[in-house]
């Protein structure tokens, strides 16, 4: 297997960054809004101290991506991150990319001085549920909630 690379987000990476999500939100028929998603992409290049987009490369091939959003916290007495997405390509998957991945992310964290970092993680998803746990990321006492305007 060829190395695995951890890229920060280019523009030329949109075309390849789109696909992978669009076969990710696929997996739980979310919705996706192509243009949307372009938006948000050039977005989050554009201000690398809210959130940052990682391409996970194999060889000459993407074959996943890293989102991860911050914020400041009172509570924790400084900057904390949201792993917003993680996702392999179902090829990949079973490699140890995944591992790879989230020591990338946890590295990164200790990098940065990040006080915490969260994560959300589909029910279903056990694979990802053991994963995490294994690497050290503890179910939180609180619950997540949602609120749309």
């Amino acid at each position: 297997m060829n190395p695995i690379n951890f890229l920060p987000a280019q523009k030329e990476n949109e075309s390849d960054f789109i696909a992978l999500m669009k076969d990710f939100y696929n997996i739980d028929n979310y919705p996706i809004n192509e243009n949307k998603t372009r938006e948000n992409y050039q977005y989050i290049l554009n201000q690398p101290n809210q959130a940052k987009i990682f391409m996970i490369k194999s060889g000459d091939d993407f074959v996943g991506y890293i989102i991860i959003n911050y914020l400041f916290s009172f509570e924790f007495g400084g900057t904390i991150s949201f792993l917003d997405e993680l996702y392999i390509d179902d090829k990949m998957r079973g490699k140890g990319i995944g591992k790879q991945a989230v020591a990338f992310v946890q590295h990164l964290a200790e990098k940065e001085g990040l006080k915490r970092m969260f994560l959300e993680v589909e029910p279903h998803n056990k694979p990802a549920q053991s994963l995490y746990e294994k690497l050290g990321w503890k179910h939180h006492h609180r619950s997540l909630m949602c609120y749309k305007p």
